[in-house]
């Protein structure tokens, strides 16, 4: 269960508004994305919010998950991604993938973290 789990918060992002708000969209520009970093994706949804209130999506990868969470009211974009290192370590990969959501989604500002999970006391 050993894994590394990355998270970001982008602030006002500068990419087209639209990028926010349409599912389908994010969600080809998500699968590909995945597949670029090297990630084997099994399963995705991706939810649109009546109004103009944003996108909920997830891609299940064969190495754990990807979550993307949209606000256009605010042009912002929270991401979660996890991948698990049991057979090999995917972390390059997950790094990678969430470099290149930032960079669709391009932020004035962001917060990202990192946390290794299920390492052994």
């Amino acid at each position: 269960m050993q894994g590394l789990h990355l998270t970001g918060d982008l602030f006002d992002c500068t990419c087209a508004a639209a990028c926010l708000i349409d599912p389908d969209g994010l969600r080809d520009y998500c699968l590909t994305a995945v597949r670029d970093a090297g990630l084997t994706p099994v399963a995705d949804l991706f939810h649109r919010f009546p109004g103009s209130a944003g996108v909920t999506g997830i891609v299940l990868l064969a190495e754990s998950h990807m979550a993307v969470h949209t606000w256009p009211e605010t042009m912002g974009v929270t991401l979660d991604i996890y991948v698990c290192n049991f057979g090999a370590d995917n972390s390059a990969k997950a790094h990678a993938l969430r470099k290149a959501m930032s960079t669709f989604f391009s932020p004035s500002h962001s917060r990202m973290q990192a946390l290794q999970r299920g390492e052994k006391p």
